[in-house]
């Protein structure tokens, strides 16, 4: 069964860490542990080393028939002297062994052997090997000296560049400790700031996933809450909005109706045409209150047939209205949204700059339709204040001209209500081009809706 995991960011963050610096620590322990045995060894092997060396040059001074009577009294507890050769079940080892550097180093002028001698068992336990050093006097005579058998029980020398490359493990292990601990704690901010991104592009976005740490959990709850009364503010103000301008039209048709019996011609034109500006601003109200519903479904659509159809339809009303480029694959839109959104923007260009372009294209991660208006164009403070419900660009923009001040925000929600947005901006050669921009079909903001 696998141990439960902490359930708070800070608990999880400190088990972390604390598992991590018990990793670096055990590490660091055994590196200086086994530099520590190595430099012992080292220590060990150079004191024997010298002692062989010793008794070398002591023999080597006395004559040979009193040579037997002295290696008793040379030989100590942890070395045996013979005046033999090693025994024929002595194998030999390897000119890397360290005693035999060491012995090598403190005897430099001699022929110097290193041999090991299996011993028998005791009481059915193998005891270790022991280590055997031959060494030639100066007239010829062998000398053989058994050495104790702790000596194979040091560790072996470690490898070269074996210390740097724990040191780069161990670096390599702090480094992706810490990233593991920083994405930990980072990722639930990302995720939280992604919803965020989302939730001002499109308030019905599906709320976040609630799950990881008690911290993370809280936070996604709070933001799904905030998420909802959102939705139930817009959809509050929405339905009011609806509401409104659909009870205005009662009023207003009476009104016409009266203002027929005005028996002065004057007066009864100003009356109809104060009319006509609140049935306009009343139906403006009740299709930006449409515009926020997304309960309509999305289809395939051929985007080079719809766009020059509204051209069609433009140009039929004596709207001056050019087509270029087209679309290789259908766009998956909602089609009277699209329409609306289209001819919002085609008929703000015709009416504040006088001759429209429109060009439709595809990228590999959208499509684009750009509406590019003659006009006087905005000031960069104003590109974005358009989009804003009832708002008027006046120093650009008379009122005389007609319009509410719904036309760009209805036609934004049109298109953020599927996956799309539209932006305005200047052209260096004049007149200001809308660019909208759609997903295709596989693009996550497509799929998601």
């Amino acid at each position: 069964m696998r141990p439960p995991w902490p359930r708070t960011l800070f608990a999880r963050l400190m088990l972390i860490w604390l598992v991590g610096i018990a990793l670096v620590l055990a590490v660091s322990l055994a590196l200086f542990v086994s530099e520590r045995d190595r430099h012992g060894r080292d220590v060990l092997f150079e004191g024997v080393a010298r002692e062989i060396a010793a008794i070398v040059d002591v023999l080597d001074s006395l004559p040979p028939e009193q040579r037997e009577d002295w290696i008793r009294t040379l030989g100590r507890r942890r070395l045996r002297l013979t005046l033999d050769v090693p025994p024929p079940d002595a194998q030999p080892l390897s000119a890397g062994s360290p005693l035999r550097k060491a012995l090598n180093q403190a005897l430099p002028e001699r022929a110097v052997a290193v041999f090991e001698r299996s011993r028998a068992h005791d009481d059915g336990h193998p005891r270790r090997p022991q280590p055997l050093a031959s060494v030639r006097l100066a007239d010829g005579a062998p000398l053989t000296v058994r050495l104790p058998g702790v000596l194979f029980g040091t560790p072996p020398p470690l490898p070269p560049g074996s210390l740097v490359a724990a040191l780069l493990a161990l670096i390599a292990g702090v480094t992706l400790l810490s990233w593991l601990a920083v994405r930990i704690a980072t990722r639930p901010l990302s995720r939280l700031a992604a919803a965020a991104d989302a939730l001002g592009a499109d308030p019905n976005h599906p709320p976040i996933d609630t799950g990881g740490p008690v911290e993370v959990a809280r936070a996604a709850h709070a933001f799904n809450r905030m998420q909802q009364r959102l939705q139930q503010h817009v959809g509050e103000r929405t339905r009011i909005l609806a509401a409104i301008s659909h009870d205005l039209q009662t009023p207003i048709t009476r009104l016409r109706l009266r203002a027929e019996l005005v028996e002065d011609e004057a007066v009864r034109a100003k009356i109809q045409s104060d009319l006509d500006a609140m049935q306009a601003l009343a139906k403006e109200g009740l299709d930006y209150a449409r515009s926020l519903d997304v309960s309509a479904a999305a289809k395939a659509i051929d985007l080079n047939a719809l766009v020059a159809a509204l051209c069609e339809d433009a140009g039929d009303m004596g709207w001056q209205v050019t087509l270029a480029g087209r679309a290789g694959t259908p766009c998956h839109a909602r089609l009277d949204a699209l329409r609306r959104a289209l001819w919002n923007l085609i008929e703000n260009g015709v009416k504040f700059g006088g001759r429209v372009d429109v060009t439709v294209a595809e990228t590999p991660e959208h499509f684009e339709i750009r509406v590019r208006d003659h006009g006087r164009g905005l000031p960069e403070a104003e590109l974005e204040k358009v989009f804003e419900p009832f708002y008027r660009a006046e120093a650009s923009r008379s009122r005389d001209t007609g319009g509410t001040g719904l036309g760009l925000a209805i036609a934004r929600n049109l298109l953020r209500a599927q996956g799309g947005d539209v932006s305005l901006a200047n052209r260096r050669d004049g007149g200001l081009e809308a660019l909208v921009t759609l997903p295709h079909p596989g693009t996550p903001s497509s799929a998601a809706r």
